[in-house]
């Protein structure tokens, strides 16, 4: 098995582990200091519907009495704010196990609206779990990229009935591929 670095160490205030994202902190309160992967591997990504606006999710996550928060949050037209580094904790899953092996990231808009999934979040989002699966070495299949309702003693039922598994997968991988090859290399899309 090959080590993985992770994320770059040490910390730098304001630092986002994903190039692009914007950086705006959560409460102390929703997430927990550690040394992800060296104290807790990192095998899963967590894919989370926020059930109300961008700006809704990032306000509750910077709550210290929400007591939940994921380490990204991906809007509709793309854009992707960072919250909590992939370093720590998260308290997104509802599961401790869970929160300590994975990375979450929320979705704006509601399970029960089909257009509240957009082409452009369904992009950004595959380009961000592409780099979280290179990273930590997670393979990209739903055993490792799996929806909030999955997990286990939870009630949740996000990322819906609406979330459509079989693009997003696809997505995914053709990203990681992308990401993979050799610069000067044609793309598997090019092929």
């Amino acid at each position: 098995m090959v080590a993985h670095a992770g994320v770059e160490k040490p910390r730098v205030e304001g630092a986002v582990d994903f190039a692009g994202a914007r950086w705006v902190a959560a409460s102390d309160a929703n997430w927990r200091r550690a040394d992800r992967p060296d104290d807790f591997g990192i095998d899963m990504v967590i894919v989370h519907v926020t059930q109300g606006s961008f700006d809704s999710a990032v306000r509750a996550f910077q709550d210290p009495g929400h007591r939940a928060a994921a380490h990204y949050i991906v809007g509709q037209d793309g854009r992707i704010t960072q919250m909590i580094r992939e370093l720590d904790v998260a308290y997104h899953a509802g599961n401790r196990d869970y929160n300590e092996r994975s990375v979450g990231i929320e979705h704006e808009g509601f399970v029960d609206r089909p257009q509240d999934l957009t082409d452009e979040m369904y992009e950004a989002s595959a380009r961000l779990t592409a780099r979280i699966c290179a990273r930590y070495d997670i393979p990209v299949d739903r055993e490792h990229i799996l929806g909030h309702v999955e997990v286990p003693g939870t009630d949740h039922t996000d990322p819906g009935p609406h979330w459509d598994w079989d693009r997003y997968l696809k997505l995914v991988r053709r990203t990681r591929m992308a990401q993979a090859a050799p610069s000067g290399s044609p793309s598997p899309a090019g092929r």
